[in-house]
């Protein structure tokens, strides 16, 4: 049974941990927009539970996304009522991708060390291009898409970069905001996956989140991450709940 309480609760963080450069509201969805860059900033998502999605404000939807020169996209979770799903079909949107949202108590929480982890309440620009130059496909190299988003954030933050064997080898982020922190941005150098530096660099973020009175960590892992959610499984981290993204070409 999912807890939808707990859903919203992950939902509103996102909003403000990951912000759009631009958000509207349009019934019960949030609109979000930022120049493409990142599937969760330019998609509509639910705000409350039951959301429903008529078709007048699915027009606007569209329409306001065509505008913006982006596909129309809407992240399916589960506080979208059963029907936003058949409308969505019958308007032609279609599976782009299934995340799974996971959520870890921190309370009795023990991190691991690998490395060194340093933290900053900003993120700087050799944050920035060593997250950037990680990515892959559009978001690869794409400095100025990224600081638009991370340099919006307002609310308690760490930025994190993790250094072994001489060089800075991880990066990731997290987010506190009443009682939850958001992980998200994590990365790892190919060539060092495999040998505990995820798990500490997570690891170091939740320490972080706790310090800032955050009870529990919250993250979005894609379905087929599998090495991820492994990761995030050894910390605590347990599936809350699933969602898909729907998009429509033309």
């Amino acid at each position: 049974m999912v807890d939808l309480d707990l859903v919203q609760a992950c939902e509103e963080r996102i909003v403000n941990a990951w912000p759009a450069v631009d958000t509207l509201l349009v019934g019960d969805f949030v609109l979000r927009f930022a120049g493409g860059y990142s599937s969760r900033a330019n998609s509509a998502s639910a705000i409350r539970a039951g959301a429903r999605l008529s078709e007048e404000n699915l027009d606007l939807i569209e329409h306001l996304y065509r505008k913006a020169g982006l596909p129309p996209c809407l992240r399916l979770t589960p506080l979208c009522d059963q029907s936003v799903g058949a409308v969505m079909a019958r308007r032609g949107f279609r599976l782009r991708d299934r995340a799974i949202g996971m959520v870890a108590a921190l309370d009795r929480f023990v991190p691991t060390s690998a490395g060194r982890l340093a933290l900053s309440p900003v993120p700087d620009q050799a944050w920035i291009r060593a997250v950037s130059a990680r990515q892959t496909g559009a978001k690869k190299d794409a400095d100025a898409a990224l600081a638009a988003i991370v340099g919006r954030v307002r609310l308690p933050a760490a930025f994190a970069t993790l250094e072994a064997e001489g060089r800075a080898i991880g990066f990731g982020m997290s987010v506190a905001e009443r009682g939850m922190a958001e992980i998200g941005a994590i990365v790892i150098d190919e060539t060092l996956r495999g040998r505990g530096f995820g798990r500490a660099l997570v690891g170091g973020l939740m320490a972080w989140a706790r310090e800032q009175g955050a009870n529990q960590a919250f993250l979005q892992v894609e379905e087929s991450n599998a090495p991820a959610i492994r990761t995030y499984d050894a910390l605590g981290f347990r599936e809350a709940y699933r969602y898909d993204t729907m998009a429509k070409a033309g």
